[in-house]
């Protein structure tokens, strides 16, 4: 049965929120404990952490979890390099068949819920499509699956490309799932995001908590 990985890129700097917003409490733990959890859920074979060198408190949260951290020697400048490093990790680690896929999830959409992790996950098992992603309403979300056969067209990206442009080189190809929950659309970035996410989700820990 093909096997999926998960990546997720959490090497920014977090400039626009003022402080580190992976570490952010909600639920009962933080940002990144939220997401970690709902992965955990769906049957992922690993799940993989890419951040800056320095990172330590971070790095305690994510092994905590049990999921596998990666830290480059040097800070991956954006989205794309660190999906790079999380290939290269993939692949040392596993040795991927094309038929197996790994997934994009960005670290600031910690409100993916498990049930339609699942939903999207069975969707994929079922689809013979490159690509796979979430739609909200007719917007497209995250997170977004990709066959490993396409693992080295990443690489192959111009310098500057990121990978919305791998999208969009299959877009005739790929798999649209509408879902039910808009949580699939919303991020992270300011303060007024933190407040407003608080403010209308109750957001219940995505993992098993012992009082």
């Amino acid at each position: 049965m093909p096997r999926l990985f998960a990546i997720i890129p959490a090497a920014g700097l977090s400039r626009r929120m003022g402080r580190h917003k992976l570490l952010l409490p909600l639920g009962r733990g933080t940002v990144i404990d939220q997401l970690l959890g709902v992965l955990q859920s769906s049957g992922i074979a690993e799940i993989f952490v890419v951040m800056r060198k320095n990172d330590d408190a971070l790095r305690e949260v994510v092994e905590r979890r049990g999921a596998t951290v990666i830290q480059p020697n040097v800070d991956p400048p954006d989205m794309r390099t660190s999906v790079e490093h999380g290939l290269r990790a993939v692949a040392q680690r596993h040795s991927p068949t094309p038929a197996d896929g790994w997934l994009l999830s960005p670290a600031d959409h910690p409100l993916l819920e498990p049930r339609v992790l699942g939903q999207l996950v069975e969707a994929w098992a079922c689809s013979n499509r490159p690509i796979l992603l979430p739609t909200f309403e007719g917007q497209r979300g995250h997170p977004t699956f990709f066959r490993w056969a396409l693992a080295d067209s990443v690489f192959n990206l111009p310098p500057c490309a990121g990978i919305n442009q791998l999208v969009r080189a299959h877009g005739d190809q790929m798999a649209l799932i509408p879902v039910d929950s808009k949580a699939v659309l919303l991020d992270l970035d300011t303060p007024e995001d933190y407040e407003r996410l608080l403010g209308d989700f109750n957001v219940q820990p995505s993992w098993p908590v012992t009082p």
